[in-house]
């Protein structure tokens, strides 16, 4: 992931819940707006001077800003694919195209003199990318995002997601998804009950984090926005400190963990192993920065459950100080000691860690 975004809709938030709310993102490293033109049906000077003044303090805090929008909203306005000069007196820095047109009009929009970013919609596969590739666009000035949804059960399922992001990706194109805050009386960008706005179904219920953990482990979105207003203080907390290049796994470790140990665990670099096992995620640094040292065996449960945090103690030779975490319960040979364990909520992102991919650990009591 290369950056973190948000959403804010005018229609259904004041001028002054906006602007905090920037600042509020902005502290937390977030350079990337969303809004939606979608909705509104306001006369096109409100329009213009309220989306101007909310798109000029997003710049002064560091944003890209990108508008979605689709024939009718250009209709609307006054605007066609041939003059989108509209989105530049508005000071958008690009326009998203939930609904497109044949394919030759992407492509044309992608060499406008205001500079504006096309972003077309990602979700649907289907040839409609290809289409605008044969018009030869400009590959400079074309990205895309996903969609989000409103209604439970209507997300997409990751086998699909990935197709369709596969796509886009295969071209070089620039990547964008949304992630759903948790927090109580959120909303969107219409007046309409939702569940989340979240674009993978199978992120409605999941904290905030851990959504933006999973793109991060899939390594094929470039922008992950949060979608609802308005996400928690303590949902940006963490985010705020969420590494963006890797996965980092909560831990509860055991009482009395040694230094050494703790150390492993914490401040190490991990990288699972290319020759992958089914059984657990193996992070062998740890066992060539101490070799000599004693690993002595800390807590040996018969059964090693999926989700454990192992170290291998002295008593397994070459593999002193081995750094693993279980894929699925086994049988413990007495040799190993679980040190620690990730919740189980996080289980699914261990499935996720491809060979040679990097992780972390943050610890949580």
């Amino acid at each position: 992931m290369k950056r973190l975004g948000i959403s804010v809709y005018p229609a259904r938030s004041s001028t002054q819940e906006i602007h905090e709310y920037i600042d509020r993102a902005a502290e937390m490293g977030c350079t990337r707006l969303f809004s939606s033109l979608l909705p509104v049906d306001d006369p096109r000077e409100k329009i213009k001077n309220d989306f101007l003044e909310m798109n000029r303090h997003a710049h002064d805090r560091g944003f890209e800003v990108v508008l979605d929008c689709n024939p009718s909203v250009f209709s609307k306005l006054g605007v066609s694919y041939r003059d989108l000069e509209f989105f530049k007196e508005i000071e958008a820095d690009g326009i998203r195209l939930d609904m497109g047109f044949t394919g030759n009009e992407e492509a044309l929009m992608t060499y406008n003199p205001q500079g504006l970013m096309v972003e077309i919609n990602m979700s649907n596969n289907t040839h409609y990318l290809d289409t605008i590739m044969d018009y030869c666009p400009d590959p400079n000035k074309l990205i895309g995002c996903h969609n989000f949804y409103p209604h439970t059960y209507s997300g997409l399922t990751v086998d699909h997601f990935c197709a369709c992001t596969d796509n886009f990706r295969k071209h070089g194109l620039r990547t964008a998804a949304f992630v759903t805050s948790q927090a109580p009386d959120t909303f969107g960008p219409r007046p309409i009950a939702t569940d989340g706005l979240p674009t993978l179904e199978m992120h409605r219920h999941l904290p905030l984090h851990l959504q933006v953990e999973h793109f991060i482990s899939m390594g094929t979105i470039d922008d992950v926005i949060i979608s609802n207003c308005y996400p928690s203080d303590e949902e940006l907390a963490i985010l705020k400190d969420l590494p963006r290049n890797l996965v980092c796994f909560d831990v509860e470790l055991i009482d009395t963990l040694p230094e050494v140990e703790r150390s492993i665990v914490l401040d190490e670099l991990h990288f699972n192993r290319g020759d992958v096992s089914a059984n657990f995620l193996r992070s062998t640094q740890s066992r060539v920065k101490y070799k000599g040292h004693e690993f002595k065996v800390l807590n040996a449960p018969a059964t090693i459950r999926r989700g454990d945090v192992v170290i291998e103690s002295s008593e397994y030779g070459h593999y002193a100080g081995e750094l693993q975490i279980a894929l699925a319960d086994m049988e413990n040979s007495g040799k190993s000691s679980v040190v620690g364990h990730v919740p189980e909520i996080e289980h699914f992102l261990l499935d996720t860690i491809r060979p040679w991919q990097k992780f972390r650990f943050r610890e949580v009591r």
